[in-house]
């Protein structure tokens, strides 16, 4: 594989061998929310507005950075909305962290960056192009060798795929630089933290005992669903009482909207199914009678597997087309029939198999002039030169060149969609025999391209393969449209909703908690209208009909609760809080039935009627047991492993239910114990929980305003 240092005289027919997917044509820009002139704010931190614009800027960036480090230029809806929150979170964190460091003078100088590029460690730096292919290592000289050609570089001078190729990596290399400065003074903040977090002696000598020292013990417990809910009383003072000592734990810190929709997927009819058969018939018909001009075919019956004339290997075939390919001859046709995996309908023609390199070796020499008579007068002389015995290698240095050879697989090309000069490109490579020159004239450039290796031989196949997805007409759309339309038109309320959803033959959906940073309701693509939409509505409010999904879906949606910030309602944890207080009350009156029934041995409570017993082996302090039989996990049973052998402990109120414990063994772990290997482990852990409700506390002290679902 080649190094960025010769990226520059390659050019970008080289960039598919460095798996940066030339032939992949740009996506259209997936922020268009808003356009350039719009102010509004899509948030604000520490009192500090945050403009839409900007937050689209930051967007975009690392939507290129993605596509890029990816070699994928399509970025799905689920990527997109991915990539939303962690630029938001990042954002965000970066502004509490810049706001606190700010106070304290703590700065990350241009000097410290520089050491971290030039010591080449930083994980970041290995996520960059500039890998040194020998070492697997960054290579601050290619770094180097491409700033210095990126800032002379003229426009025009390159074709206009090689200018993207290099504006991209650019654009790539100012992320990663300037990640690397906030993730540096991230990291000298939380060092000033948590080096302020020690250890001692005591304490790392407990936690490994904590960890190595392991009891077996024999248990008994009483479950709490063996009690009748109807044997307690949960009355509203002690619901009330709970919730007052409980009320912290139930405090947010944005407002959430809870909601009832109707999701209506639209499906193909019978109707749709039969023409759809009809069409694929007279597919696999003209299949059978064609004899060129495959890709054009394919193409013209919308199939969405291209066809591209080249031997592809079975991994670039659907599935299930892979498992009907020896079903037929060559020049045979399979088909149609129906696929359930993906809702398709499929025919396919099995045109040639032929046993290929999947791995070839080549070099190359790029000859790009002023105009196309110069191009082809300088590349013939090189072609003429090293056709008379001129070394290849030698050749290429004089032109700027190094003529390394480098290793390209089916694996760099199949699954994209190959035309013109990449098809050109691919096909002269794959085909072309070992040591032959071939001079290859391009659009924009000539190759003098030489395979010099070849290896792994398969089985490749050319098929053609028309896959139709069995989707419903624009007549089934319609009649669902307005099947639907017409239930909400006579269906305004909420209350009216909930009545005659079920007899129209919809169902009624609820969400509880939804929260504006989300992206979707129902887990339904395309649903930030009515995201929006919720979040503006009063309670037992209707909205309209949202079309939405894959253009397949329909949504009603009606607000049935708002939970503003602040303390969720004594109603809104009732549920919870019931459950506690009647676990509560359950052992209390497990613990007076033992009391009165004078319980005193392990033998005595195992013999209860609704008694379970368990063996538990290798508990230890530092963890929390599960007992297989309660199906819960019991801290309390972790604090009984350093009690005296075959002591039965008293009644202990669990979390599943009241149990005894009677140990019964002890071993310890067969580890050495290093003071201050437990020491870093302890104050790591310590860190760690300290940053991460340090971070928490910065976070609600800048009263954090996240408003993006208004425009994103």
């Amino acid at each position: 594989m080649a190094t960025l240092q010769s990226i520059r005289s390659k050019g970008p027919l080289l960039v598919v061998v460095v798996g940066l997917a030339l032939f992949a044509f740009i996506a259209g820009d997936v922020f268009k929310a808003i356009q350039p002139h719009q102010t509004q704010d899509v948030g604000e931190i520490n009192g500090e507005a945050v403009s839409a614009q900007e937050y689209q800027d930051l967007v975009e960036e690392y939507t290129e950075v993605i596509k890029l480090t990816q070699g994928d230029n399509v970025i799905s809806d689920e990527v997109s909305n991915q990539i939303k929150d962690v630029v938001w979170r990042n954002y965000v964190n970066n502004k509490l962290i810049q706001a606190e460091a700010e106070k304290i003078g703590l700065t990350v100088s241009d000097a410290e960056i520089q050491a971290i590029i030039n010591a080449g460690v930083h994980p970041l730096l290995s996520q960059t192009p500039f890998i040194n292919q020998q070492t697997g290592t960054f290579d601050q000289d290619m770094l180097k060798k491409f700033l210095v050609d990126y800032a002379q570089m003229q426009a025009g001078q390159y074709p206009a795929e090689y200018m993207e190729s290099y504006s991209r990596l650019y654009t790539l290399w100012s992320f990663i630089e300037k990640t690397l400065k906030e993730s540096r003074l991230q990291d000298k903040y939380m060092a000033l933290v948590s080096n302020s977090i020690i250890s001692n002696p005591v304490e790392t000598q407990a936690a490994f005992d904590a960890r190595t020292n392991q009891t077996n013990m024999l248990m008994a417990a009483i479950p709490y669903n063996a009690i009748a809910d109807s044997l307690v009383a949960v009355s509203a003072t002690d619901l009330k009482n709970l919730y007052n000592k409980r009320k912290e734990e139930f405090k947010q810190f944005a407002e959430t909207r809870d909601v009832k929709y109707i999701d209506v997927q639209v499906v193909a009819s019978e109707e749709d199914k039969a023409a759809l058969q009809a069409e694929m018939d007279e597919y696999a018909t003209q299949l059978a009678d064609a004899t060129d001009n495959y890709s054009a075919f394919v193409r013209s019956a919308s199939s969405d597997v291209p066809y591209v004339d080249l031997f592809y290997t079975q991994r670039s075939l659907p599935l299930d087309v892979i498992a009907r390919l020896d079903s037929v001859a060559v020049g045979g046709v399979f088909g149609p029939y129906y696929n359930v995996t993906d809702n398709t309908m499929n025919t396919f023609k099995k045109l040639a198999v032929a046993k290929m390199a999947d791995s070839i070796e080549f070099r190359q020499i790029q000859v790009v002039e002023a105009d196309a008579e110069r191009t082809k007068f300088v590349a013939d002389s090189i072609f003429n030169a090293i056709k008379s015995g001129a070394d290849f290698a030698e050749v290429a240095k004089t032109y700027g060149q190094t003529g390394e050879p480098v290793w390209i697989s089916s694996a760099n090309y199949e699954g994209a969609q190959i035309d013109g000069d990449n098809l050109k490109y691919i096909e002269a490579i794959t085909t072309g025999k070992v040591k032959e020159l071939v001079n290859l004239p391009l659009m924009q450039a000539n190759i003098i391209l030489q395979v010099t290796n070849k290896k792994a031989d398969v089985e490749k196949y050319k098929v053609a393969v028309v896959k139709r997805s069995v989707d419903f007409s624009k007549e089934t759309y319609n009649k669902a449209y307005n099947e639907f339309s017409q239930f909400i038109s006579e269906n305004q309320t909420l209350a009216e909703l909930e009545a005659n959803a079920e007899d129209a033959g919809y169902r009624l959906l609820e969400r509880a908690d939804l929260s504006s940073s989300e992206h979707t309701i129902g887990s339904v693509r395309g649903t930030k209208d009515a995201l929006r939409w919720a979040f503006e509505a009063n309670v037992g409010e209707v909205s309209g009909l949202y079309e939405c999904g894959d253009n397949d879906r329909m949504l009603v949606v009606a607000v049935s609760g708002i939970t503003p910030e602040g303390y969720r309602s004594l109603d809104q944890v009732k549920m919870e809080l019931s459950l506690e207080v009647a676990r509560e009350k359950k052992a209390e009156k497990i613990l007076a039935d033992l009391k009165a029934a004078n319980v005193t041995s392990f033998e005595q409570f195992a013999a209860l009627e609704d008694a379970v017993s368990d063996s538990l082996k290798y508990v230890t302090f530092g963890a929390p047991a599960y007992v297989t039989s309660l199906r819960s996990s019991e801290p309390q049973v972790s604090a009984y492993v350093n009690e005296e052998m075959n002591k039965v402990s008293a009644p202990i109120k669990g979390l599943a239910g009241v149990y005894v414990l009677q140990p019964y063994g002890a071993e310890k772990q067969e580890q050495t114990y290093d003071a201050e290997a437990e020491e870093r482990t302890i104050a790591n852990q310590h860190a760690r929980s300290v940053m991460q409700q340090l971070v928490n506390d910065l976070y609600i002290k800048a009263n954090v305003a996240d408003q993006r679902y208004i425009f994103f």
